[in-house]
């Protein structure tokens, strides 16, 4: 075969590939060869976080306009709501977990029954939430060192992302039953139908439009919510639908304790590790509040513009994660660190290039969203110094994840303790505040902390130990 012939062959492989990764597809990941099963995964995965990447981005870019106040107010509410986050995505853990090991099994009934079971924690857990967050947004800008226009203006903001958490939690629940159960092109199609929906209204609702007021940063919250809460009904009607590989019948519409236990057991792990994250994150932001207004803005819009590049990588990670559960379902544990590995390799190059192009450009990141000095300074430097650890940070998420695709989710609960609470924390506090060196500080400590992660996540990956593991 000459060699245009051949490049030619491997372009339309690769095309149908592509085709088939979007569109949705039957194949049994445990016998497809490795390198594609990522592929396939991996792609609608990846353009998934895109979509959730490019309305971070559009989001901020509306809300900017508001002034400091109202990206600060972002900036806390977000913080805070890495919580919830922390919550969802934990609950997904479990879910992707059980879910991923029943479909490796060929156990589809008992993976829609845990489907639901999932779904049920979910309403619960967010119910839990949603009436004090309403109750108390006042008392709580006001206690992470928000300013009075913050607390008197803008408290509407947390008061509605808070209320609306359950939405959040099912997109997080849902998409993870979709992806686990090998059906990525699903999750990829929900989300960019709520974040298509957001960036519609976030304009409309932010600024006003024909008959329709302007909200502000009410709007924002609003247009949000609105999308994600259209995209959880979609997503049930796929469920329900009975064209994908994991349906609801009637006869899992029901609780069952000893499912819901087990869904929580693995998943308080998952839980875990993400609030030690995100509550860091939380301090975090309290240190950098300590340096005004403007150092909060920048570093707000600094982590906005970082989401975008990091969501994907997270979504490319993912596929780990649905690999290693359904693997080990089908008593293959070689197959599921295999693709472990691979799945790093990937990351780290794409992660790489994006840590290239944020450190080296910072001031035309910023420079998209906001024109006001201070805040473009504080952005620029947050943004460089955070972009220097990508390549660590792509690794450590990949490892975490063949941990917590395996249901061994008190490991990565432990790295996160050791590297978030007992280090990051305390060494930002020092350089931050103790040594004056204000966002600077607070940003070495997060470079620090996430290379160290991905160094202890190496080294207990290779021991083996998650292999073993039963659910």
């Amino acid at each position: 075969m000459s060699l245009s012939r051949f490049k030619q062959t491997e372009v339309k492989k690769l095309w149908l590939d592509v085709k088939e990764a979007i569109s949705g597809t039957e194949r049994d990941f445990t016998e497809t060869s490795m390198g594609r099963a990522i592929f396939i995964l991996a792609v609608p995965m990846f353009l998934e976080m895109i979509m959730e990447s490019v309305f971070a981005v559009v989001d901020i870019f509306f809300v900017s306009k508001l002034g400091a106040d109202a990206i600060a107010t972002v900036g806390i509410t977000e913080g805070v709501m890495t919580v919830i986050y922390a919550i969802g995505s934990g609950l997904a853990v479990g879910t992707t977990a059980l879910v991923s090991r029943r479909i490796g099994e060929k156990k589809k009934e008992e993976a829609g029954n845990t489907a639901f079971q999932s779904i049920l924690v979910g309403l619960i857990v967010s119910l839990l939430i949603a009436v004090p967050g309403i109750l108390f947004a006042k008392p709580f800008l006001r206690a992470m060192g928000g300013s009075e226009t913050m607390i008197n203006d803008h408290y509407f903001f947390p008061a509605i992302i808070f209320g609306g958490n359950m939405v959040v939690m099912l997109l997080f629940i849902i998409n993870a039953v979709f992806r686990s159960s090998g059906d990525a092109a699903v999750s990829m199609r929900v989300l960019w139908f709520a974040n298509i929906i957001n960036i519609i209204l976030d304009p409309i609702l932010i600024f006003g439009w024909g008959p329709i007021p302007a909200m502000g940063l009410k709007g924002a919250a609003i247009a949000t919510t609105t999308g994600r809460g259209l995209a959880v009904i979609y997503q049930f009607y796929l469920l329900s639908g009975g064209k994908h590989r994991i349906t609801l019948y009637w006869n899992h519409l029901k609780p069952k304790i000893q499912v819901m236990y087990k869904v929580l057991k693995i998943s308080a792990g998952g839980i875990m590790q993400n609030l030690i994250a995100t509550s860091s994150w939380i301090l975090l932001l309290r240190i950098i509040a300590v340096a005004g207004p403007e150092a909060l803005a920048g570093y707000t819009l600094a982590i906005r513009i970082i989401i975008f590049p990091l969501l994907p990588a997270w979504g490319i990670s993912n596929a780990a994660s649905t690999l290693v559960g359904q693997n080990l379902g089908a008593k293959q544990p070689g197959r599921a660190e295999k693709s472990v590995w691979i799945t790093g390799y990937v990351n780290m190059a794409y992660m790489l290039i994006a840590g290239i192009l944020l450190a080296v450009f910072p001031d035309f990141w910023i420079g998209l969203f906001t024109s006001e000095s201070a805040v473009v300074e504080n952005g620029v430097l947050a943004l460089r110094i955070i972009s220097i650890g990508f390549v660590f940070y792509a690794l450590g998420m990949v490892m975490m994840q063949g941990f917590n695709g395996s249901g061994d989710t008190m490991t990565p609960t432990k790295i996160n303790f050791l590297s978030f609470w007992l280090l990051e924390i305390p060494l930002a506090y020092f350089l931050a505040i103790t040594l004056n060196m204000g966002l600077t500080g607070a940003c070495l400590s997060i470079v620090i902390a996430e290379s160290i992660l991905a160094l202890i996540a190496l080294f207990l990956f290779r021991k083996g130990k998650w292999k073993l593991r039963e659910v």
